[in-house]
């Protein structure tokens, strides 16, 4: 499978945290849902892949070329979503089309329009009035119809209602059935990601704790369901992570397979893309354990 993005030993260094020895690969005709708390360094790992920071240490391949031996007009082959990003607000789509027509060598008019039509976006109502849906929409329109291959999203889908989310990821579905195109997305609506994501990477205090097919995570882990004391039988190896109630507790259980053979007593759950990531975050607390 080929390569589209390429983050090799990427560290980025701040007074207060370090985005540390990132080794991430986002494949052709896939989309990678990037998931981790607030300050994980989502954002930080995503202004690096766009050149918009600079890493200390560590190199973005796109395309297997190096971030300093690309094109001065790379940018124009990638579409981005970035928190906080505006077009011309006093204007309208069809000035930003105009405006847009200037800057990209290879913008396609008719493309656009067709896009505004397709996602019911205004064309002479101004950007500013737009719902936050229809701003996402308005960017999205704007980088199919530059033709871009990657789109790099983070936090497309935060604040939209369910329905609006919906159509988004929909949009996002149909981008990658071109397998020269690829997606990077990142939310905090984990199950917006499971439902559209091939592969998730998950970041936690600057570091990759894991990237890995969603299909084979979903295999990989189960959630158990059991009393008190019967969780302390189990091996500390299968324990991701628990929450313990006054009378029960629910386990992330890892290597669901094994532990069926191991332990057939017990009966296992579907896990969750969101209760893999949330269990592994809150791991065991000492305080549960007594």
């Amino acid at each position: 499978m080929e390569t589209a993005i390429r983050l090799e030993h990427v560290t980025k260094k701040y007074k207060d945290f370090t985005l540390n020895d990132i080794c991430l690969d986002i494949p052709k005709g896939c989309i990678v849902g990037l998931v981790g708390e607030n300050g994980a360094g989502k954002t930080t790992m995503i202004k690096a892949i766009l050149g918009l920071i600079n890493p200390d240490t560590g190199t973005v391949y796109v395309n297997g070329v190096p971030s300093e031996k690309l094109p001065k007009d790379w940018k124009k082959d990638v579409g981005t979503v970035l928190s906080g990003l505006g077009f011309f607000r006093e204007g309208t789509a069809e000035t930003l089309g105009r405006c847009m027509k200037d800057i990209y060598s290879n913008w396609d008019e008719e493309r656009y329009l067709h896009y505004l039509e397709k996602f019911k976006i205004s064309r002479d109502k101004k950007i500013k009035d737009y719902s936050k849906g229809m701003t996402v929409k308005m960017v999205l329109a704007v980088a199919f119809s530059h033709n871009a291959t990657m789109l790099v999203l983070d936090e497309p889908t935060s604040g939209l209602d369910p329905v609006v989310r919906d159509e988004i990821l929909d949009i996002l579905l149909e981008f990658i059935q071109d397998e020269e195109h690829s997606v990077l997305i990142s939310s905090h609506i984990v199950s917006d990601l499971e439902k559209t994501a091939d592969y998730i990477a998950f970041l936690r205090d600057g570091r990759l704790e894991f990237m890995s097919g969603k299909d084979e995570l979903l295999e990989e882990y189960a959630m158990l369901r059991c009393g008190k004391d019967d969780w302390k039988v189990i091996p500390e190896k299968f324990v991701q992570g628990i929450r313990q109630s006054a009378f029960d507790c629910e386990i992330l259980i890892k290597g669901k397979e094994e532990f069926s053979r191991r332990f057939p007593q017990f009966c296992l759950e579907r896990a969750s893309v969101e209760d893999i990531i949330v269990y592994s975050v809150r791991g065991i607390r000492r305080e549960e354990t007594v």
